[in-house]
């Protein structure tokens, strides 16, 4: 959707933002300004300690700008919010609440009622194909399957903004795999607007409608790419994707920019 044909706000809008810290001794992020669209998946991609983590948490409203503005459908982010639901790489399941409880906790901290919590919740879970594990302990549950319970717990919150922090990041290569393509078919179905972290190039090349590259610190764009090969398509099964033309170019262009950006740090 194209929000300035229309003249409604962006879900994400991003205007010079910098983060400093010590006191202005340490930049984070320089002068960082970006829109999103509505339903777009965006991946921030760059090397480590490029400040994408601190700009998702800004995003986020758990940390603020030294600098700059932060709008969420044309309103400033002063701190976090429902309109924002966010999926860290470290499992965060209560291990005392199973899993359907784990699902209901956000939404009865919203004060959302026993029957629909419970009705939203089983309906998340057979979503993410945990709905036989719904009486189940993260103590019984694998990597792969904690990460569905978050994703299943954050969506049932119905969020307008998913933000997520490398989510993928600690599971084996088969379950992650896996786990990109169920966030493909969640996102068609509950169609939100997604910012991922990810240090995977081909990850944020399957994932993502955008890829916005941060340089190494202080963070700035240093490339905004539209994953145009896909002509608007989000595949569920990675061997098609590899397969267009035009992959390997991203995917050379993205490691190019990579290495660069690596070898500029080791030689600072």
């Amino acid at each position: 959707m194209d929000t300035a044909a229309t003249g409604t706000a962006p879900p994400l809008r991003a205007i010079r933002i910098s983060k400093e810290y010590l006191g202005g001794s340490f930049k984070a992020l320089d002068d960082v300004s970006f829109e999103l669209r509505e339903n777009q998946i965006t991946a921030f991609v760059g090397p480590s300690g490029c400040g994408k983590t601190t700009m998702l948490r800004i995003v986020a409203g758990l940390e603020y700008p030294t600098r700059g503005r932060l709008e969420v459908f044309g309103k400033p982010v002063v701190g976090p919010g429902p309109d924002r639901g966010m999926i860290f790489q470290a499992y965060t399941s209560f291990p005392w609440l199973t899993a359907q409880k784990n699902v209901e906790y956000g939404m009865k901290l919203m004060g959302i009622g026993t029957g629909e919590r419970r009705e939203r919740a089983n309906g998340f879970l057979k979503l993410v194909h945990l709905e036989k594990f719904a009486g189940s302990y993260p103590r019984s549950m694998s990597g792969g399957m904690k990460q569905r319970v978050a994703l299943a717990r954050t969506l049932a919150q119905n969020p307008k903004v998913l933000l997520m922090d490398e989510p993928f990041g600690a599971l084996d290569a088969q379950v992650r795999w896996e786990m990109q393509e169920l966030m493909i078919e969640l996102i068609e179905r509950e169609k939100k607007t997604v910012v991922a972290i990810t240090h995977d190039i081909e990850e944020a090349i399957y994932l993502a409608d955008r890829i916005i590259f941060f340089s190494r610190q202080p963070g700035r764009i240093k490339a905004d790419i539209p994953v145009d090969f896909k002509n608007g398509r989000r595949y569920q099964r990675k061997e098609e994707l590899v397969r267009l033309p035009g992959y390997a170019d991203l995917e050379h262009r993205l490691f190019a920019m990579m290495r660069e950006e690596i070898q500029e740090t080791k030689t600072a």
